[in-house]
Parts: C-alpha cells; structure tokens; sequence
C-alpha cells in the first residue's frame, strides 16, 4: 500500500485549543459511513489547523486501516488504552496526514467488552483514559461500533457531543429514535454534559426521490440539528479508503472532498 505525505499549511495559534471538544460519531445501524465520516472529518479539521486525535473504537479497525496503519502491525492499541496497560499519550500514533493522529484499533477489541463486564466503572474507562491527554488537540473524533454495546457507551460517556451520520435510505430514522434514548438515558446516568452535535446525512443520491423524502422527513422531526452539508455517494470516497487515505488528500478537488471541507467548516461554526 502506498502512502502518500501531504503538507497542510502551517497551524493557525488561534486553533489551538486547552481543552479537546470530544465528538462520538455513533449509529447502531452498520453501513451509514461512521467511519467515512471520522476519517474525512478528522483530516478536514487537521486541513484547517485544528490538531485532531481520531478513537478507532471498533473491532473491524476500518478507520485504522483507512488511515494508512496495518492493524495487525500496531504494538499498543485502544484495547490497552482500555485494558489500563498504556496511557493514552503512548498509543496516539501519527498518521500521514499532518496534525492527524489516531489510537488504532485492531480484531482484540471485540474481546474488550465481555472482559470489561465484570470491572467496576466499566463504562468509564475511556473517560479517565482521556483525563490524562496532552499535546494540544482540539478535537477528539471516536469511531463507535454499530451496536449500542459498552464500547459505544464507553464513547458515549467520554464524549461531549454525539455526531449521528443517517443514511439517505428507506427505515433510515427506525434507529435513530432509539439512539437518541440512549443517549438520554447516558445524559441522566453516566454524563450529564452530553450533547447532540447534530444529523449527518450521508450517501446522499440527489438523483433518486428517495433520498430527498428521506431528507425532507429529518428536515421536519429535526429541523436544529440537521447538518446543511450532505454526503454524496462519491465513489472516490470508497476509492480513498482502500488507498489507506481521507479522500481530500486522495483526490482534494472532488464532490466528497469538497463536501467534508464544507462538513468541517459547521462542525468548527457551531
């Protein structure tokens, strides 16, 4: 796999911020582009200056793996972060994209969550694992499984806000209801600052009728946290993933580039 270094221009001093806005990106759905969404977000903010620590919490390791790093190659992983066998300031690893980090994920993590069962505060572990971050990051993008399992709780519990990518297709708001229980039921239970960032909507064909009534339906239930920017179905946005890279960086002037720029922008303004 070929990995390419990009060169952002030099970090704006007013983008630094003391304490890292924490975003779960969460949907017990699979397939609606959680970790599209991470990847390319993360590497847009990075894009305008922001330094950003991406979370890979899922056991399928696709944001590991779309971010250019062999999980099987990676000596400390979330799982330890978990485990209490590192710190988080050890297993955050650079990536090609500059300002860019992750803590990588890898198949062991689906062990994590019937090892945590039995511990106490299994659910905030993440949380206190986080306590303990330095080097400047602005913001902390997790890569939630699609299950509402103690992993997602884990996220759910550490984060400050939640982004929830909807996909432009039929039953697509059956799950969302019960997300947004869950997060209250976190809210009242485990975090109470825990905050709804907004709705994604992502794989966005303007071609179909469809999607628009799919839109219009999210437009009408959540009129204030509906994101203006909608995720096209780019196919070089797939194409960047297998390449081990965001898409602004595998082909910067496309619509899916250009989109999460404009994604990267609101979540920056809001």
């Amino acid at each position: 796999m070929t990995r390419h270094v990009v060169e952002f221009p030099q970090v704006d001093p007013n983008l630094l911020i003391s304490s890292p806005r924490i975003v779960a990106v969460a949907n017990q759905k699979g397939g609606v582009g959680k970790t599209t969404t991470v990847m390319n977000l993360g590497a847009a903010l990075a894009e305008r200056g922001a330094h950003v620590l991406i979370i890979d919490l899922d056991p399928q390791s696709n944001s590991t793996s779309g971010l250019g790093i062999d999980p099987s190659r990676a000596r400390l992983t979330v799982y330890h972060l978990l485990a209490g066998e590192a710190g988080i300031d050890e297993v955050a690893t650079p990536t090609a994209v500059p300002r860019l980090h992750l803590v990588p994920s890898q198949v062991a993590l689906a062990g994590a969550e019937i090892e945590l069962v039995g511990q106490e505060e299994r659910e905030g572990r993440l949380r206190r694992a986080l306590t303990a971050l330095d080097g400047g990051f602005g913001y902390v993008l997790i890569d939630c499984p699609p299950s509402l399992g103690l992993l997602t709780l884990n996220a759910l519990a550490a984060a400050d806000q939640v982004l929830i990518p909807l996909q432009a297709e039929y039953f697509a708001l059956e799950g969302l209801a019960h997300l947004l229980y869950t997060i209250q039921l976190v809210r009242m239970n485990l975090n109470p600052r825990l905050e709804l960032a907004g709705i994604l909507v992502t794989q966005f064909d303007a071609r179909t009728t469809l999607a628009w009534d799919v839109l219009n339906e999210v437009r009408r239930a959540y009129p204030d946290k509906l994101y203006q920017t909608l995720i096209p179905r780019n196919v070089r946005i797939s194409e960047a993933s297998s390449h081990g890279q965001p898409v602004i960086v595998y082909d910067p002037t496309c619509r899916g580039a250009q989109a999460f720029r404009q994604l990267a922008e609101e979540v920056m303004n809001r």
